[in-house]
Parts: structure tokens; C-alpha cells; sequence
């Protein structure tokens, strides 16, 4: 069974830098989105929001979510790689 890699504080601090660049820029788009919108206007700050969003699951995911790979040593020595 493989083991749960556990981050680095690194890798924590960088994924904490991801989320909050996220939420100001996410704010600030939507503060300028309703601050032009007289009447209804298209959402346009959804899309970044949403593809950003997914964007930082998967930095959350990669970070906290990761386990090692028990074949990797093999398929390098396969490869020619030495170890």
C-alpha cells in the first residue's frame, strides 16, 4: 500500500499565496463587474472565477492529496535510469 506524501511547509505557505491572490483578485474583478453593470450584463467574472477555482482545488489536491508512487523506482531502472 502506498504511503500519504506529507508537505513541505513550502508547499503549504505556496498553496495559502495561491488562495489568497485568488480571493482578492476574484473580489476585485467583481467589484469592477458591478460597479460598470447598469442593468443586466453578462457575468463575465464567473468563468475566471470558476477556472481559477478549479485551479486551486487541484494545487489543494496535488499538496494534501498526494501519495507515493510504488512502481516509480522500477519504471526508472526500466527506463535506464540508475538509482
Amino acid at each position: 500500500m502506498s504511503k500519504k506524501i506529507k508537505p513541505t511547509g513550502k508547499q503549504k505557505a505556496n498553496v495559502m499565496l495561491h488562495f489568497v491572490v485568488f480571493a482578492i483578485a476574484t473580489a476585485l474583478s467583481w467589484m469592477l463587474y458591478s460597479k460598470g453593470v447598469k442593468g443586466w450584463a453578462y457575468p463575465w467574472p464567473a468563468w475566471t472565477t470558476a477556472a481559477w477555482g478549479l485551479c486551486l482545488l487541484g494545487h489543494w489536491c496535488v499538496v494534501f492529496a498526494s501519495n507515493e508512487d510504488i512502481g516509480y523506482k522500477t519504471y526508472r531502472e526500466q527506463q535506464g535510469y540508475k538509482s
